[in-house]
């Protein structure tokens, strides 16, 4: 996979493919051109020959199929005599010599070689071991090391493999281990036979000095028993040093007789831990937790009992509504109840998979980045993402960097194509000084001292040239972006004239470009850097592309025939790396040893920068990140919201979640048949379970299957399924026509088809983004990021749990990304809107958690918080009643409580006491402040009342009558003045409802106080009832006031509100006294003199 082979792009269904070459080279050309001249089973190119002919080999003259030389005359002597590809029976060639089965050819003049005949047993020993070398450069791992432009180095040496592979352990040389032959027994299976093989074969040990003892040549030696004496002085050290640590004090540690015993005894432990929350902190808040639900029941039985008999509907009305948050609060607050903390150690994962002198074993991790419009999501943002991402703290061998352009637009490529040229000089500069943030934008604007803790005289004058050079880099794409304003009448064309693939956004092929390769990806000091590929899916029309989701099942597929890395990173175009260590915190859990294997994936919180520093929409969503989420971290983990999280790559195909065996119980044998202890019962029970188990096996997908590599050949880049434990047609059946992929997907810990040729691969990847290859598969119902929803983060987590998967939450301190929110009011809402609707979707499908997953590994905690996550825009209504009731309160004079009594009040009040209470243990457990916690309690109102009342409706709309809405991407800005879009103003009809009650509310305060003016003083004590209730409203709907004023004056918007309200109270209050005009208690009456009778 070369990073210089150009633009492939191509359409499987079509059977079309080319390379269009970026660097003046000629135009596009067929991709089969690029793949004829490298041999298929060794990887070498067809044409090197030993004795200098420089005329193509052509080993089969039916399909041509690409063999070299040497594989050809191994594969007569030793194999099947037949083409790979075709099958046919390998006809001799001039220069080579007869086997077995050969038949007479009268137009060959080759007397020298014709009679020098070889059977199939008998070969030259230093062509079987170079043979053998070759064959074995074709096993399936991860890595750059075998690549084809690679030289191969072989040992000619006629030698036994020793047990130790020719390493040295320690003091003890290659040559003083213990022999074993290599062959196989009759039990193994290979797809190619090793050179030894053959039992019949005679094994020449290598001959031995006489002058040394026997036991020199084996594991009786002197340097043997030497090492184990050594080893046990460590263990006796190890265990003096934990006695002493637990208080032993005669024993003194001297660090430099043994250095080895810290690393030793730091590298056993575990990676991780759990950090319970304090007792003292946790136990107060469950007990209220208690108490409220008590206080709660009692305080329903009295609303019930006492109706308000000339309010009836007010009061029905208002019970409803509080049944339904009450219901609402329980299962929002019970997942809450187990919180915990995490820590991780970073050093003991070096010390356990980065071993001094060796490479290191960490996971390969592949990254997503998903991009579609770069109008609402700048490139510039794209391109930080990504510098960041090329600049992690970690192998650079084992990081792959993966861009889908979900829009095709070429102002993506180009901006990608800037932004490879410009890592190579930001990548060592981050990595030799280890600045944070790696996103350049980010790090130029930090307003910190720059020089704390950088010691080296050159930082200054490199930190200067690079923000030099990052502005000028910024300045290309910002003329990249001028320059896309303007589209040409006949498309956009690339360098050579070739024109855009991508022009028709709705109709253009598969796309894969790799900018930074093994061949290509070398930074300004030579040092190697991560891969980065280009990837736009093939879009025709009369296909459903599933938006997101469907991108991200391309990335999936596509990585896994170029890289194929065990975990999966997915990040959004405006979510940059803001700790370079973030992989390694993941690693803590996915690689620990203990509890790796049932990790499905490790969620980040996501943080923001650009946000006011009030927070006034909630942007950040602290309560849910630092509450809601650690509290489901306790049961089985917290839900995928969609960025900043690692994947399991096998958790994504749709596997179980490997599972503990029990042990077997003890039985008796001594009671009788009869009894019902007896192991007749017991037999019975087993075969009930076992025919539930196989009842289960048959609904979910089967658990992978630990496939040898060995046992994977790959001919012409095809894989052969045969040799596999799983059928060809389950596997297609489940992840579609690629061999190729469904080959990967056995592979527990990943790794890629080196033996395959780069040419070969990049076709497979096409195929695999063809717009019609999940048809007829279970992509997006059981495998990959799950459709039928926009939001298809809670889907995809909700279907790992339920195969029993848990998840971590990983809050490292410093926050492991960064991302952008949206600033102003209008866009906000229209966040919430698609998020609630992607809820109102999964309530309406099959995957609603009321009733789907039973019987699976989901919890039922857990099952509550996916619950509370779909059903939560249906409050929107009674939140909707609930706001409306104070105003009618006001204007008609009721209430929707009779009048209470002492013991009515106490219920009354001890709820409000409870429910602050509540907020506050909260906030005092989780370290999160009083303003984020009333903040986020006001967006809750003005959320419930705006954004997920349309989108309820949407919703509805949608399931019901097959209405669908169009998706709005949320912009995302590049301004350096942010905060200016805090106060810009967006009509939509999403204010609409706020703005009503907000008016209404206004009215009626204003109509209630006057009321009790006119009525007298007996009318103020029930008007405080009604005041708290419209005030309630209120203050939860001010921060929507101030987005709806906007900046247009300097004058406070409180002032003017209240400035409005008191002059309304005051113009009534003068009415009513009118002071300019002379008192009197009543008419005068006098005798006027005139009889009206």
């Amino acid at each position: 996979m070369e990073a210089s082979a150009g633009l492939v792009a191509g359409s499987h269904n079509r059977n079309e493919l080319v390379v269009i070459r970026r660097d003046g080279e000629s135009g596009p050309r067929p991709l089969n051109q690029t793949n004829g001249q490298i041999c298929q089973i060794c990887g070498d190119k067809v044409d090197d020959d030993s004795t200098g002919n420089v005329e193509p080999f052509v080993a089969c003259n039916e399909c041509a199929f690409p063999v070299c030389r040497i594989c050809y005359e191994y594969e007569r002597r030793e194999g099947s005599q037949v083409c790979p590809q075709c099958k046919t029976r390998y006809k001799r060639l001039k220069g080579c010599s007869r086997v077995e089965g050969d038949e007479e050819e009268d137009n060959i003049d080759d007397v020298d070689s014709e009679f020098n005949f070889i059977g199939r047993h008998h070969h030259l020993p230093h062509e079987t071991q170079y043979i053998a070398e070759s064959i074995l450069q074709g096993h399936m791992s991860y890595g750059r090391s075998g690549d084809a432009d690679q030289p191969h180095i072989v040992n000619t040496t006629n030698q036994i493999p020793l047990l130790t592979n020719g390493e040295m352990v320690d003091d003890i040389l290659p040559e003083q281990h213990a022999l074993i032959p290599s062959y196989m027994g009759s039990g193994g299976k290979r797809i190619h036979p090793l050179p030894i093989s053959d039992p019949n074969h005679p094994v020449q040990p290598r001959s031995m000095d006489p002058s040394k003892d026997l036991g020199a040549y084996g594991y009786g030696s002197v340097a043997w028993k030497k090492r184990m004496e050594d080893w046990k002085k460590k263990q006796e050290s190890l265990q003096l040093a934990r006695s002493s640590a637990n208080g032993n004090k005669d024993f003194e540690y001297n660090e430099g007789d043994s250095p080895d015993l810290p690393l030793m005894d730091e590298g056993r432990q575990p990676l991780s831990r759990k950090l319970p929350i304090a007792s003292s902190r946790i136990n107060p808040y469950r007990m209220i937790i208690v108490i409220r639900l008590v206080v709660v029941c009692f305080f329903f039985h009295y609303r019930i009992l006492h109706p308000v008999k000339d309010a009836e509907v007010l009061w029905l009305t208002s019970v409803i509504c509080e049944v339904w948050f009450a219901v609402s609060w329980v299962l929002d607050q019970f997942p809450k109840w187990l919180p915990i903390d995490r820590e991780t150690y970073l050093d003991r994962l070096s010390l356990r998979y980065e071993k001094d002198g060796k490479p290191s074993e960490l996971a390969p991790v592949d990254i997503f980045v998903s991009t579609v419009d770069p109008m609402k999501e700048p490139p510039i943002v794209t391109a930080n993402t990504v510098l960041s991402i090329l600049a992690v703290d970690y192998p650079v061998d084992k990081v792959s960097c993966y861009v889908s352009d979900d829009g095709a637009a070429m102002l993506t490529f180009e901006a990608l194509s800037e932004t490879s040229e410009f890592a190579k000089k930001w990548v060592p500069f981050c990595k030799k000084f280890n600045i944070e943030p790696r996103a350049p934008e980010w790090y130029f604007q930090q307003k910190i001292d720059y020089l704390k803790d950088k010691v080296a005289p050159s930082f200054v004058r490199e930190r200067r040239a690079m923000k030099r050079d990052y502005e000028e880099f910024r300045v290309r794409i910002n003329a990249l972006v001028a320059k896309s304003q303007k589209v040409p009448e006949e498309g956009w064309t690339m360098q050579d004239g070739t024109p855009w693939p991508g022009n028709n956004v709705r109709d253009h092929p598969g796309m894969i470009q790799v900018f930074l390769g093994p061949s290509g990806g070398h930074d300004t000091d030579n040092n190697e850097l991560p891969r980065l590929v280009y990837v736009s899916r093939e879009k025709r029309p009369g296909f459903n592309h599933h938006k997101k989701a469907g991108a991200m099942n391309s990335l999936v597929r596509v990585s896994a025939v170029l890289t194929n890395a065990a975990y999966l990173l997915n990040l959004d175009c405006d979510h940059y790396f803001n700790n370079a260590k973030a992989l390694r915190e993941a690693m803590c859990f996915l690689m620990d040893p203990l509890m790796g294997k049932k990790v499905c994936f490790v969620q980040f919180p996501q943080r923001f920068d650009s946000i006011d520093k009030h927070d006034r929409y909630a942007n950040r969503n602290v309560v849910f990140f630092d509450i809601n989420m650690k509290g489901l971290d306790g049961i089985q983990g917290p839900i995928y919201v969609g960025t900043g999280c690692v994947f399991r790559r096998q958790a994504l195909y749709g596997y179980d979640a490997p599972k503990t065996k029990k042990p077997p119980l003890r039985t008796c044998n001594c009671w009788p048949k009869w009894c019902c202890c007896s192991g007749r019962n017991t037999k019975i029970k087993k075969s009930k379970s076992d025919k539930k188990k196989k009842k289960k096996n048959s609904n979910t997908p089967p658990a992978y299957n630990r496939v040898d590599v060995s046992e994977i050949e790959v001919v012409g880049g095809v894989v052969d399924l045969k040799p596999l434990p799983i059928s060809q047609q389950k596997l297609e059946k489940r992840f579609g026509q690629s061999s190729v992929f469904a080959a990967s997907t056995l592979l527990e810990h990943g790794g890629s088809l080196k033996s395959a040729s780069a040419a070969s691969l990049l076709k497979e990847a096409i195929h695999v983004i063809s717009c019609g290859y999940e048809d007829k598969s279970e992509w997006g119902t059981e495998v990959g990021w799950i459709y039928g929803s926009v939001t298809e983060d809670i889907l995809t987590g909700f279907k790992m749990h339920c195969h029993g998967w848990r998840s971590i939450y990983c809050i490292p301190k410093r926050p492991a990304f960064k991302g952008s929110a949206p600033l102003n009011l209008s866009d906000r809402l229209n966040q919430v809107l698609r998020w609630a609707l992607g809820s109102v979707e999964i309530f309406l499908s099959k995957h609603c958690p009321i009733w789907y997953g039973y019987g699976g590994g989901l919890k039922w905690l857990e099952r509550l918080s996916y619950i509370n996550s779909t059903i939560y825009p249906w409050t929107s209504i009674p939140l909707l009643a609930y706001c409306t009731l104070p105003a009618i309160c006001l204007l008609t004079g009721k209430f929707i409580t009779p009048e209470l009594s002492n013991i009515a009040s106490l219920w009354f009040l001890s709820l409000f006491i409870c429910i602050f209470t509540t907020g506050i243990l909260e906030m005092r457990w989780s370290g999160v402040a009083i303003d984020d916690w009333w903040r986020n309690e006001q967006f809750w109102v003005i959320g419930g009342v705006s954004a997920h009342l349309f989108a309820l409706f949407q919703g509805l709309l949608k399931v019901l009558a097959g209405i669908d809405t169009n998706f709005t991407v949320t912009s995302k800005s590049s301004d350096d003045d942010a905060l200016a879009e805090l106060y810009t103003f967006k009509w939509t009809t999403l204010l609409i409802p706020p703005t009503t009650l907000l008016i209404i509310n206004l009215i009626g305060v204003v109509a209630g106080i006057s009321n009790a003016i006119n009525n007298g003083y007996e009318s103020w004590g029930p008007l405080f009832g009604r005041l708290f209730f419209a005030f309630w409203v209120i203050v939860h709907l001010y921060p929507f006031l101030k987005g709806l004023v906007g900046r247009q004056n300097r004058t406070p918007t409180i002032i003017i509100v209240w400035s409005i309200l008191l002059a309304s109270i005051f113009s009534l209050l003068w009415v009513r006294v009118d002071p300019f005009l002379a008192k009197s208690d009543g008419p005068v009456l006098e005798e006027c003199g005139l009889d009206c009778n």
